[in-house]
Parts: structure tokens; C-alpha cells; sequence
């Protein structure tokens, strides 16, 4: 009976504790969902050191090189929320081009217990990752220990050895609320120090000065303090430390050494030097077999086996060979040069007119008639293209085919250089001498040696480059070729000479037969040579003679449409660019020391880096 009587209080007390519970639990889920969000956004090196200690021994082995415990006791600040799994310290591997043969010892919490960690590398950086999979926070306790050694310097001067020493990571986004170090040097180092000290503060490259405590004796050592209060991440601490000169001996990879230092970068140079010469040795072999009797004599008529395009073949550096031979073409008859016109008279790209009954002399200039008109129109009309590739490959094949005509007539041939494949055998010699010195200097750790093997790299690309060109066979004339370069080099001297003396040269006897019709004849002789003076770059010099003789004839060139004869040289001119650049067109070219002051922050070795796991 009591009991049921009980029973409506009980119900309501629990409606009124599930009513009182209900708000309690969401908002321990907000605060949960919160964490878990503040987890999921939060960045692992946001946190900051409560304090960083460190304390430096540094000693001399019996080889007199420095060595150097060091022991870092670092109090981090985690947030308390599930960030971070511990932090992660960076130590350097190398510093003034030896190695520090890092090596980490322990890591311990404020106890001694041993705190799990691993090591890697990145970045020339020993990266000692504290922790596990299990997230910590609020304040939590690292001591690292680690040695090295060759941690003192010779200074560039020669006047004294330096302890140059980062003491905190200047690439670091913690702050540190307090910062405290110990420098403690062993008896004999301690003995050689000179009383120059200095330390300095703030980002990379600061020159303010910072106290700095010592030298304290401890019984035959000496140790040197500095201490601060806050700082900010990436704010460094220096110090600079002076011993007599050689009171450390340094490894060798800092003595400078000739034969993996010096020797490649000389070798690089050699190397060079001598494919150079292989290449004017090329040169000169290519400038002898031009040769044939050494005697040039002006000639004013060009045999109808030597067209432009086969004697653009044989000249060096023969300039516009397609306009060259389409002029030849329509001097000989065979075409007309036009300029295409619209209604209101405007001239625009010249245009070719085929004309019937020319002489065709050569088989060179059949396949350069056939390639010019090529889908001319009913009229035989075809005009030269602004862009087009399809003529222009046709223009090419043009040059080709006259190259390759060289060859078959027995006018040029392809060599080798003896002499540039001896030179280049001797570069390739030298260049893997040098190679294997600097392969050799690396290997060893003589960082010193980088720019040798750096300019001997540079060398080597250079020898194989150029070992493409020296061992390759190149195209120089045969004996006959070289009598038929002197026959055009005669040509050029006909048409540099001046008028006076070409008109003696045309009266002579064998020139009777070219005076016996007076200056139709002369003119036709000249019209001749204007193809092989374009190939010299002469054809203004020419043009201006031909304007002249027509003046005199009171006629004008029927084979470039109708200009009266004071124009022809602008006409000519404006042709041979055009025809210039419809041969050439492609798609592709129209797309277009501290210790004694003069130091600063982050000027010594160690520092490394710090951050969050």
C-alpha cells in the first residue's frame, strides 16, 4: 500500500531528472563536437615552448678536432585538445662544408623515462620525432641529447678559430616564454680562448647585440651564459666565441685541396678549350677544300649548268637562293614577276606568270618551275603565298634538291676533320679526368669541391654538344666544287669591279662576241648575272648598273611586269622579301667572422628548426 502510494512521487522525480540531464548531456556533446573540430582545424605547430634550456660541452678528441654534447631540455605548451603527439626537433648535418656527423643519444622527459622517438632526414636536416600515436597537452617535458663534431672554425682571416653557434632555430613558429644557455669548453680549449665573445639577437641577418656571460671558470673550464625572457618564433640567439688561431684541427673537406677543388674546374676550362678547337679545326677544313688554284679571275658569264640553286649549294652563306633562281627563271623567259592589283589599283604579293617558249637550261630549274606553279590557274597565274606551308615546304625541297645536286655532279662531298676528332678525343680525356676528381672530392664529403664539380658538369655538357658536331661528317667541296666556287667568286669580282673596267673586260677579244649587238646584249649579260648577285647580297649595286643601261636603251625589264627602269630596284627589293618569306614561312614563327664583431643573427651553424608532430 506504501509502496504504491510512492509510485507517482517516483515518477515524477524521474521526469524531473531526465529533464535536468537532457541539457546537461548536449552540451557535453557540444563541447566533444567542438574538440573534435577544434582537432580537425588546429595546425601541429601551434603551440609554444615554456621554457628552452640547453646546455653545450664542447671538448677537443686526440686528433685535435672539436666535439660537442650537447643536452636541450625543451618544456612545450600543448593546447588542451587533441592536437599534437609531440614535437619534432631538426638538427643540421652539415655546417661550413663538413659534415657534423650528427648523431642523436636520447630523449627523456623531466624524470628520465625515456620518451619514444624516431629519426629521418630532409632538407640537410636530422629530424627527431618525439612521441607516439598517443596525443599530449598542457605542458609537456623534452630532453634531447645529441653530439657532434668539427663545430669550430678557422675564420677566413687566419687570426683566430670561432665557436659561431646558433642557439635556436631561426625558422621556428613557437614562442619561447624563457631562454637559457650554458657554452662550456673542456681544459685545453679554455686555455686557448682570447677573450672575444659576442651575441647576437633578432630574425636572420639582425646585427643587435646581446649579453653575453663569461668566461666562468669551473675549475680548468671556462662557460659562457646567455639568458632572456620571451621570445618570439623565429627570434634567434648567436653567439661568437674566439680561440687562437688552429686551436681546433678542421677536416679536410674545409683545406683547400688543388687536385678535387681546382684541378676540374681547370680541366672544365681545358676541356672547352679544346672543342673549341675542334670546331675551328671543322672550320678550317671546310675553308681549304674552297681552294682550288688560288687565283680568282673576274668572269662575266655563268654557265646554264650552274643555276642558282645548285651555286647557293657550293657558296657559303649564299643569301635568298628561291628569289635568286626565280629571277634566274624570268631573265631566261620562262616566267613573268607581276603584282597582283585590286579594283582601286593597290598593289599587294607578286604574283607568277608563266610564260611559254623559255629556254630551260638545267634540270634544277624544271623542278623549280614545276614546284613555283603548282596549282597555278588557267592563265598559268600562281601567286606567292604570305602563309603557307604547303609552298614553303616545296621551297625547302628546292634547296634540298640543289644540295643534293651538288653531291651527284661531283661538286661537294662529306668528312670527317682528323684534326677536330683528335681535339675532341683529348676534351672527352680531360672532362673525365675531371669528372672522376670531383666524383671523387664529393664521395669523400669535401662539400669545397661542389663548384668544380658543378663547372666540370657544365664542361662535360659542353664536350658532348660539341662532340655531335666534331665526329659528324660535314659537307666541303671536292676539287672540282673548289674550281667552280673561284668560277662564281670571279662572278662576284665581275659585278663589284666598277663600269669602266667592266666594259674593258667585254671589249676584250673573248668579250667581242658580247659587244657585237651593242647594249642589248650588255643588258641581257647583266640581267644574267642578277640572280648570282642577289646570291652575293650585290643586287642593289647591280639593280642600280641595270636601271642605267635600260635608261640608255629606252627600255624597261619585260620580265618584272612594267615599272619604268628608275624603280627597279625598289621592285626588286620588295620582291625578294616577299618570296624571302613565303619560302621561309612556318607556322611556328608567327607564334611568338662574429667573434670580433660583424656578426649577426643566424650567421653560425646548428639553430636547425623546431615544430609540432
Amino acid at each position: 500500500m506504501a509502496v504504491n502510494r510512492m509510485l507517482p512521487v517516483l515518477t515524477a522525480v524521474a521526469i524531473a531528472g531526465a529533464g535536468l540531464l537532457a541539457p546537461a548531456a548536449a552540451a557535453a556533446s557540444v563541447v566533444d563536437a567542438d574538440r573534435q573540430a577544434s582537432a580537425v582545424s588546429a595546425d601541429v605547430d601551434d603551440f609554444s615552448y615554456a621554457s628552452w634550456d640547453a646546455r653545450y660541452e664542447v671538448s677537443l678528441d686526440d686528433d685535435g678536432r672539436s666535439h660537442m654534447l650537447v643536452t636541450e631540455t625543451l618544456v612545450a605548451r600543448f593546447p588542451d585538445f587533441d592536437q599534437n603527439r609531440g614535437i619534432v626537433r631538426g638538427l643540421p648535418v652539415t655546417y661550413d662544408n663538413a659534415h657534423l656527423d650528427t648523431r642523436v643519444i636520447s630523449v627523456t622527459d623531466e624524470t628520465g623515462a625515456a620518451v619514444p622517438f624516431e629519426t629521418g632526414e630532409d632538407d640537410g636536416l636530422i629530424l627527431v620525432l618525439t612521441g607516439d600515436d598517443d596525443y599530449v597537452q598542457g605542458l609537456n617535458t623534452y630532453v634531447i641529447e645529441y653530439e657532434m663534431t668539427d663545430v669550430i672554425l678557422h675564420r677566413d682571416d687566419g687570426q683566430a678559430d670561432e665557436f659561431y653557434w646558433d642557439l635556436l632555430p631561426l625558422d621556428s613558429s613557437q614562442a619561447i616564454e624563457s631562454f637559457h644557455a650554458e657554452i662550456v669548453f673542456d681544459a685545453a680549449m679554455s686555455a686557448q680562448l682570447t677573450g672575444s665573445a659576442r651575441c647576437y639577437t633578432g630574425y636572420a641577418g639582425s646585427t643587435d647585440e646581446c649579453a653575453i656571460q663569461g668566461p666562468s671558470a669551473d675549475g680548468d673550464a671556462a662557460s659562457f651564459r646567455v639568458e632572456s625572457g620571451e621570445r618570439a618564433a623565429g627570434d634567434g640567439v648567436t653567439v661568437a666565441i674566439g680561440f687562437e688561431p688552429n686551436t681546433a684541427t678542421q677536416p679536410s673537406a674545409r683545406t683547400p685541396n688543388t687536385v678535387t677543388d681546382t684541378v676540374p674546374a681547370l680541366a672544365a676550362l681545358g676541356a672547352f678549350g679544346l672543342s673549341a678547337g675542334g670546331c675551328a679545326a671543322v672550320a678550317v677544313l671546310k675553308r681549304r677544300r674552297r681552294t682550288a688554284t688560288g687565283v680568282v679571275i673576274a668572269q662575266y658569264d655563268v654557265p646554264d649548268s650552274m643555276p642558282p640553286l645548285l651555286a647557293a649549294a657550293i657558296v657559303p652563306g649564299a643569301k635568298d637562293p628561291i628569289p635568286a633562281e626565280i629571277v634566274h627563271l624570268a631573265v631566261r623567259g620562262t616566267l613573268r614577276i607581276e603584282e597582283a592589283g585590286d579594283s582601286e589599283g593597290a598593289t599587294g604579293q607578286p604574283r607568277l606568270r608563266r610564260t611559254p617558249g623559255g629556254r630551260i637550261p638545267d634540270q634544277l630549274d624544271v623542278e623549280a618551275l614545276d614546284a613555283l606553279f603548282l596549282g597555278a590557274d588557267a592563265e598559268g597565274v600562281v601567286s606567292l603565298p604570305l602563309t603557307d606551308e604547303s609552298f614553303a615546304g616545296r621551297m625547302n625541297g628546292l634547296l634540298q634538291s640543289g644540295k643534293t645536286a651538288a653531291a651527284s655532279r661531283g661538286l661537294t662531298t662529306r668528312v670527317r676533320s682528323r684534326g677536330a676528332m683528335v681535339l675532341q678525343w683529348c676534351a672527352i680525356a680531360v672532362v673525365a679526368v675531371g669528372l672522376g676528381l670531383s666524383l671523387w672530392g664529393a664521395i669523400s664529403g669535401r662539400v669545397t669541391g661542389i663548384p668544380a664539380l658543378v663547372a666540370i658538369s657544365f664542361g662535360g655538357f659542353a664536350v658532348l654538344m660539341s662532340s655531335l658536331f666534331t665526329f659528324s661528317k660535314h659537307t666541303v667541296l671536292t676539287p672540282e666544287g673548289a674550281l667552280a666556287h673561284e668560277y662564281l667568286l670571279g662572278v662576284r669580282e665581275f659585278i663589284r669591279v666598277a663600269e669602266a673596267d667592266r666594259l674593258q673586260m667585254l671589249q676584250s677579244y673573248t668579250g667581242a662576241e658580247r659587244r657585237q649587238d651593242g647594249s642589248v646584249n650588255v643588258i641581257e649579260l647583266y640581267e644574267l648575272l642578277l640572280p648570282y648577285a642577289m646570291l652575293f647580297g650585290q643586287e642593289d649595286q647591280w639593280g642600280g648598273v641595270l636601271e642605267a643601261a635600260y635608261a640608255q636603251a629606252q627600255r624597261g625589264p619585260g620580265w618584272i611586269g612594267d615599272p619604268t627602269s628608275p624603280y627597279l630596284r625598289s621592285h626588286l627589293a620588295a620582291f625578294a622579301v616577299s618570296s624571302h618569306a613565303a619560302a621561309t614561312y612556318s607556322e611556328s614563327s608567327s607564334s611568338a667572422g662574429g667573434s670580433s664583431g660583424g656578426g649577426f643573427s643566424g650567421g653560425g651553424g646548428s639553430g636547425g628548426s623546431s615544430g609540432g608532430r
